[in-house]
């Protein structure tokens, strides 16, 4: 976790040892110079999580904003898909000095040297598992401070097999969280583990055989009516089959799950510190940004020029004033109707999650505002009216106020989420929303996966549920009508499970990369999604292009990656 309060203080990345000093004091500023690329390098210019997030099937936005990195053209907005190259390189710099000043300390106890060497590779392994998953074959940084700055492509692999040692080192370094010298808002010995589960299940699934059998819902947008008005089609079951994943070919997945399964149960059994799901009330508050579920998130301060993001602004809007209720400008990414109807009808996700009530500024003199879905139900609670207008009763709820609601078929009317809503003040651009990387939630469910493709699906279908539960969802069985009663029924289930609990948290795309079914998924849309983004992809779209500078310059690199040249 990486929290607000303490980025304030003074993170060090240019000044000298001396400038810096040796001690416990001199560590954390290193350490904390480190956290902060994060931040100004990555998230403060809005290009995260744009890069990760806006090339998936569900996620959906303004054509605007989309532009052609959200319509598949990432060499169309280079400087948007050039930032996480840039941005994870910068600080992978940054953590390779860091380790080397913090190692040559001796005015340290050994206990903050080895927690404080342990954040910096948690960081470095995080930034290098962006990037693979990204890019592919990618340079790997000497550690040393005299080795030239141009390296060649390592293999897939090899990137890999660097996380991972840098991580099982980082679990024995860094403190619990149920350490008395464990600072909140700091990753833990849990963050590390929790990451190890992904890294180890990101290609155990990459390496699955080619044709293996995952269902998912979709289909195309609309069904267009008589009258040109836009009718939602109803989704579609599909089985996709897995193609083979570029890289990841001679791995052992199923070995690879066993590690998956190994590293996640430490993190459940409390072998590394204390996690747990947060009731899902809880889940979002700002007082909770902190908490155990969350396993590393990048938070900003409240209206800081230099630590600051647009996370707030993109996802909930900012309002003309703080308790007012109209949005001055913002929330506009959201997710899709196809994403919304996945749903059980009670599941907290859409019940709380998603935000059906809406107004900004303009629609003041008209006293209107917008509403969410558009079905039969919340139609008739927004409007009085049901779809085939027909009146049947007064507006009920929040919607009897007065206010003339309406619905609009474009990128203002999408299933937008509330994760992002509770900060210090709405009425700024820059407000203090975390960004969640990994939670508690992720490893409960990588568990559950793993333990599917070992066989054992009781086990699967417990942590399955244990999701579902928290989210007020109809628990999962293994017998029975409509059970999960197979390998490719759990698999599909917990897919899916991972689109509706990790909405808009950067994870779609690659889900549907590392299981290899990323091409059939986007193009069995049809074409354009609810807000006209075109969802329209082909091989080169598997790989993000490297940025040009990058080839102009190292002498190992000469050319792009396929069909981007």
């Amino acid at each position: 976790m990486v929290s607000c309060d303490w980025l304030k203080e003074s993170p060090e990345s240019s000044l000298t040892d001396m400038q810096v000093g040796d001690s416990d004091e001199a560590a954390a500023s290193w350490v904390t110079g480190v956290y902060s690329k994060w931040i100004y390098d990555m998230f403060c210019w809005g290009y995260f999580p744009r890069v990760l997030e806006f090339d998936a099937d569900y996620i959906s936005g303004p054509d605007w904003l989309f532009g052609t990195c959200g319509a598949g053209n990432f060499q169309g907005e280079s400087d948007v898909t050039d930032a996480l190259w840039k941005g994870c390189y910068g600080l992978i710099a940054r953590a390779n000095n860091a380790e080397r000043r913090i190692r040559a300390m001796q005015n340290i106890s050994d206990e903050v040297k080895q927690n404080a060497i342990g954040e910096v590779k948690f960081q470095k392994a995080f930034a290098y598992f962006l990037l693979v998953r990204a890019y592919g074959a990618i340079p790997i940084q000497s550690e040393s401070e005299t080795a030239e700055q141009s390296q060649p492509r390592q293999a897939v692999d090899s990137v890999y097999h660097y996380i991972t040692t840098q991580l099982v080192q980082a679990v024995d370094m860094l403190y619990k969280n149920t350490d008395a010298a464990y600072q909140s808002g700091h990753v833990s010995a849990g963050s590390a583990a929790g990451l190890l589960a992904k890294v180890y299940a990101t290609q155990a699934a990459a390496a699955m055989p080619a044709g293996t059998e995952i269902v998912v819902r979709t289909g195309n947008t609309y069904d267009i009516l008589s009258n040109d008005k836009k009718h939602y089609a109803p989704l579609q079951s599909k089985t996709l089959l897995k193609q083979a994943v570029a890289g990841y070919e001679q791995m052992d997945a199923l070995a690879l799950y066993e590690q998956a399964a190994l590293w996640a149960k430490r993190v459940i059994d409390g072998e590394y510190g204390q996690h747990a799901l947060l009731a899902y009330d809880e889940l979002w508050k700002k007082v909770n940004s902190n908490a155990s579920e969350f396993l590393f998130s990048v938070g900003t301060v409240n209206g800081d020029a230099t630590y600051k993001t647009s996370v707030h602004t993109h996802y909930s809007g900012y309002f003309t004033a703080a308790g007012s209720d109209f949005r001055q400008s913002g929330g506009w990414i959201g997710c899709t109707r196809h994403w919304y109807d996945l749903f059980d009808h009670d599941d907290y996700r859409i019940t709380k999650g998603v935000r059906h009530r809406w107004r900004y500024y303009t629609q003041e003199q008209s006293n209107s505002g917008f509403y969410y879905p558009q079905d039969n139900e919340y139609t008739i609670m927004a409007t009085g009216y049901d779809l085939n207008g027909k009146y049947v009763a007064p507006p009920t709820g929040v919607f009897a106020d007065g206010v003339s609601y309406y619905y609009s078929q474009d990128a203002q009317c999408l299933a937008f989420t509330t994760k992002y809503d509770d900060v210090t003040n709405n009425a700024i651009e820059n407000a203090d929303a975390n960004w969640p990387f990994l939670r508690y939630a992720d490893v409960m469910l990588l568990y559950a996966e793993a333990q599917n493709e070992l066989g054992n699906l009781e086990e699967a279908c417990l942590y399955l549920n244990s999701i579902r539960r928290r989210s007020n969802a109809l628990m999962a069985s293994t017998s029975g009508v409509g059970s999960l009663d197979s390998k490719t029924k759990m698999r599909s289930a917990i897919i899916e499970e991972r689109a509706k609990e990790f909405a808009c948290e950067a994870d779609r795309r690659w889900d549907l990369i590392r299981w290899g079914i990323y091409l059939d998924a986007m193009n069995a849309i049809g074409g354009s999604d609810d807000a006209g983004v075109s969802k329209v992809r082909y091989e080169r779209n598997l790989l993000f292009p490297l940025p040009v500078q990058e080839i102009n310059t190292n002498k190992y690199i000469n050319e792009n990656n396929p069909g981007w040249n």
